[in-house]
Order: C-alpha cells, then structure tokens, then sequence
C-alpha cells in the first residue's frame, strides 16, 4: 500500500431517502460525517448507491448536494454509469460543477461487447471527462468481467486514474496487483470486501467495502494496521468485516442486501430503511433479526 492520490479507504455510499423517495439531505450529512471521523471518503452513485434505478435529475441534484458537504482537502468519487454514453458524458461534467474529483463507470450492460468496443468506450468517457476516471468492473452486475489486458491498455490514458475491481477471483487479484501495485500514476482499489486486508497487505492502494457506510471504523484500523505493519490486527479487522458483510448479505441477493444494510444503518440513527423502485423492504421480522445478529458482534475488538 503506497501513498498516491487515489487510495485509502473509500465507502460506496448509500443512496438516503425519504419517505417520498426524495434524496434525505440531512441523512447525507450524518453519514458523510460518519466517514470522514474514520478518515474514509464518499462514493456516491455507485452500486451499492442504487444509482441505476435513478433518473439523471435525481442523480445531478445529489452530486451538488454531496459536493456541499465534501470536507475541505478530501477528494470526492462519483458514480456515472449508464447504458447511455450521452448520459454519463453529461453526468461527468455535472459531477465536476458539483465539486466532484473522480468519476467512476462500468461498462454499458445491455449489449455484449468486444474488447475493441470495451476499449473504444471508456477512452470516449475518459476523453470526454474534465475529471480523471476510474474504470469499475462489477461482473455481478454487467455480467461481463474485464479483460485485464485492455484496462492495462486504458491505464495509460492520462485521464484514467485507477480501476474498482469487485470481480471475486483470486487469480485476478494476484495478477491485478503485479501489474498496477507499482504504478505511480494507477491506483488498484478492491471492491471485493471478503478480500480487503489480503490485498491491502499484498499492495493494493485502497478498498471500497460497503460494510463501511455502517461500520467506518474497522477499516479505518484496518488500514492504519497494514501501513503500520500490524498484520495481524488488520487481519482481525477482516474478521469483523466478514461479520458484519454476512448479518446483511447471508442469503440475500445484491439487491436485499441493500435493504438490509440500510436497516442496520437506520438501527445506527444514519438513515431510513427505505429502497428505491424495483427493490422492496423485507419483513419486519427479518428487519429485528438482522440487528439482533448485528448487536452480537464486538466492534471494539
């Protein structure tokens, strides 16, 4: 784990709603200052955000409310994903009038591309882009996984500055970290979260666990640990990650665990319990037995 730029801890934050669906600005503030206690940075409108099942106004506003808050000498990561490069071209420039400092995309998800496609489409964002970007590769969701090779051929472009790899493969870890640990102008960032110390101790330059919108702290420790050499305190702060990450996703497809995560952030007095259109609450009891089972784990370990 080196000392560039782009790098640390950074948390895909939930997107905080109100009983009409409107953006929870208040809810916003809680959970940014939750984050930068822990030295941790916002990731708004990503996956985890629920930013596909947002339209663009909805998205623009929250840019501009999320660069109010932005901490002063901190950098701020956004989320312009869509199926529409017109759309993301628009949010880029949204996101850099807002105050954002990075943006994020995955690849369109509709149509099944080439690698010269692939190629074709992130150097159109990052040429297009006033903002450096990050390239995010999320199989789970696009159903598509990456080649290395042509992100390593996109790690030269001067405006794309990293790569958020979620993908669970530990062969694409290892060789994702020989070829950009070194890099001073690349940042490698682990979406994986089950993975988040071992790679932190093998080189990556930071993490994006959504475990964090509830729990900032442990990762926190967790990466003080490895630049300090601690790795077994790091590998304890796994531990609890795992624990935490299994009470709300155990069982759940991606979309339930948003719910569910968003209740124990409600359980943490951060935001409500309330999902955006097509995801739905669960039942009420599964909502006590998720706090029940959160409560049991012993934070200050």
């Amino acid at each position: 784990m080196g000392n560039k730029k782009y790098s640390g801890v950074i948390i895909p934050t939930v997107t905080p709603l109100n009983e009409s669906f409107q953006l929870d600005v208040h809810a916003l503030e809680k959970m940014f200052a939750h984050f930068y206690a822990h030295d941790a940075l916002p990731f708004i409108l990503g996956t985890t955000g629920e930013a596909a099942s947002f339209s663009q106004a909805f998205k623009i506003n929250f840019l501009h409310e999320a660069g109010k808050l932005k901490k002063t000498n901190t950098l701020l990561y956004a989320g312009i994903s869509s199926n529409c490069i017109e759309e993301s071209i628009a949010l880029a420039a949204a996101a850099k009038d807002a105050g954002v400092d990075v943006v994020v995309a995955t690849i369109p998800n509709y149509y099944a591309l080439t690698e010269e496609q692939t190629f074709n489409y992130f150097e159109t964002l990052a040429n297009a882009s006033a903002i450096p970007l990050i390239i995010y590769n999320i199989p789970a969701t696009t159903h598509v996984s990456l080649s290395l090779d042509v992100i390593d051929k996109l790690s030269k472009h001067p405006n794309i500055v990293g790569c958020k790899d979620s993908e669970r493969s530990d062969e694409r870890l290892a060789q994702s970290l020989l070829l950009w640990k070194d890099r001073k102008d690349f940042s490698f960032f682990v979406g994986w979260a089950a993975r988040s110390a071992p790679a932190l101790i093998a080189g990556a330059d930071g993490i994006i666990p959504s475990t964090g919108n509830v729990v900032a702290s442990i990762y926190k420790k967790m990466i003080d640990a490895v630049a300090s050499g601690d790795d077994n305190t790091a590998h304890a702060m796994q531990v609890l990650s795992d624990s935490a990450g299994a009470v709300y996703q155990e069982g759940k497809t991606l979309g339930q665990s948003l719910w569910a995560l968003k209740t124990l952030m409600h359980h943490c007095k951060l935001c409500a319990p309330i999902v955006q259109a097509p995801l739905l609450p669960m039942h009420a009891n599964e909502a006590a037995v998720l706090i029940q089972n959160f409560e049991k784990i012993n934070f200050n370990s």
